[in-house]
């Protein structure tokens, strides 16, 4: 069966029957709108969009990944002010002859995203489409705490990472050459692993800037140093194995997928130089008098995803 056979309120009523809600949905799927708690007062808000053969091409990933990675790529902004995922909602364009299984299994892969930090996936709505289009808005709770915004970074900080970098591009670079051997690094591109209670841990520790890495690191710690007013000194970037051999098969280097690789959704953040990081963070360099990214003794270095130059 297609989409387009069980029709427009059998699509909205099969999405709705697959999504439990949590504690902190009010009133989920069925009215004009949702409703949730906001205990915090506050409620932190992102949104993205996922367009097919921009974003994800169906022949190289499932539909249960696919909505996995839509869900996380904006969870992961949600954890990058410090805050938790409450709620998602999904503006999805499908096309008629997609099949019912396929929009299961995409529903599935972001309700079961969204159950890694206790979100509901409360609403959305649903168009016809000549391919599939995702547009994801998400919501957060700070539980309290003092949003971590851009701005913060002061010189003296020291300059962390949670989670990997360049791992989703190194992935993307062996799916276009159809270079196998790889597996996960092929599997972190086609989904990603947001440290996503590192968020929150960063802002009970003091974290002074974060924000998630989604085009590069380079590209986004120049967001640090253009909101701060500060300049960001990166350490020698060493690879890790299973990387470093992904770029010798391809004849690349695999440094560039570290510093400019995008979709790995690590989280990068700024901390005062005597804060005792836990173990899931890394020391990668540290806040400097200045303006722009530094790295192997260049200053202003650049690099990474931009939409418009991609």
């Amino acid at each position: 069966m297609t989409v387009g056979e069980l029709g427009e309120f059998g699509v909205v009523s099969r999405i709705s029957g697959r999504l439990p809600q949590g504690a902190t949905v009010l009133l989920g799927p069925g009215d004009d709108a949702a409703i949730l708690r906001a205990p915090d007062g506050r409620v932190v808000v992102t949104t993205d969009m996922l367009l097919e053969g921009r974003h994800f091409r169906r022949d190289w990933s499932s539909p249960y990944e696919i909505g996995r990675k839509a869900a996380a790529q904006n969870l992961s902004d949600i954890s990058a002010m410090g805050a938790v995922g409450t709620g998602l909602f999904v503006g999805l364009g499908i096309p008629a002859d997609l099949p019912v299984a396929w929009l299961d299994a995409l529903i599935d892969g972001l309700r079961d995203e969204c159950d890694l930090v206790g979100a509901s996936l409360a609403g959305g709505d649903v168009t016809r489409s000549a391919s599939v289009v995702l547009g994801v808005t998400a919501l957060g709770d700070l539980q309290g705490r003092s949003a971590v915004l851009r701005s913060g970074a002061r010189p003296g900080d020291v300059v962390a990472v949670a989670g990997s970098l360049g791992r989703s591009e190194a992935g993307l670079r062996l799916l276009l050459a159809g270079l196998s051997g790889f597996d996960d690094l092929v599997e972190a591109h086609r989904r990603p692993r947001p440290p996503y209670r590192e968020g929150p841990r960063a802002a009970a520790l003091g974290a002074t800037a974060m924000l998630d890495v989604s085009d590069g690191l380079l590209q986004d710690l120049g967001h640090i140093c253009a909101a701060s007013g500060v300049a960001i000194v990166l350490d020698p970037v060493e690879a890790p194995d299973d990387l470093a051999a992904a770029a010798k098969a391809l004849g690349a280097d695999p440094v560039d997928w570290i510093l400019t690789g995008g979709e790995d959704h690590a989280l990068a953040a700024t901390f005062p130089s005597g804060v005792v990081l836990p173990s899931e963070w890394r020391i990668v360099g540290n806040v400097a008098e200045g303006d722009g990214v530094q790295a192997g003794g260049r200053e202003n270095v650049r690099g990474g995803w931009d939409h418009f130059r991609g």
